[in-house]
């Protein structure tokens, strides 16, 4: 298993998110402004399966995306002159959703900045559970003060 690079406490030391929306749990890989791989265990007592669906627990695809975007955060709001600010969406392209996403599986989490003009960046992302695809998806996103 790869080491960690980031955990939960030194990722809310960069991003604002906090349980119960903070959804990444470990940071594995990082080039500052330019890709990250990060990743979320997801686990039974997640707060989302109490209602999606009872029965049949199935992680919801919009939080997959909100999970590579908050990795993206990460990744951009490394930067030193992106210190203490916020990432918000700009857009969302392409998103595709390839499989289900349940209790158990580990989602990896791979972020790359293909493009950036000042503080709107756009990102090609990746989620994927064991090698297979589970999301991918174009994220634009733009740096605030907050």
């Amino acid at each position: 298993m790869a080491e960690v690079l980031m955990n939960k406490e030194q990722i809310m030391e960069i991003i604002p998110h906090r349980d119960p929306f903070l959804l990444i749990d470990e940071v594995i890989e990082m080039e500052v402004g330019v890709r990250i791989k990060a990743r979320k265990y997801i686990k039974e007592d997640e707060f989302w399966f109490k209602g999606h669906f009872p029965n049949y627990p199935v992680t919801p695809g919009v939080l997959m995306v909100e999970m590579l975007a908050q990795a993206g955060a990460v990744c951009m709001l490394s930067k030193p002159e992106y210190s203490g600010k916020i990432g918000l969406f700009g857009g969302i392209d392409k998103a595709k959703f390839r499989r289900q996403v349940v209790p158990g599986d580990v989602l990896d989490l791979d972020v790359e900045i293909i493009k950036q003009r000042g503080p709107v960046s756009t990102c090609k992302a990746l989620a994927s559970v064991d090698g297979e695809k589970a999301v991918s998806c174009e994220i634009t996103c733009i740096i605030t003060d907050k």
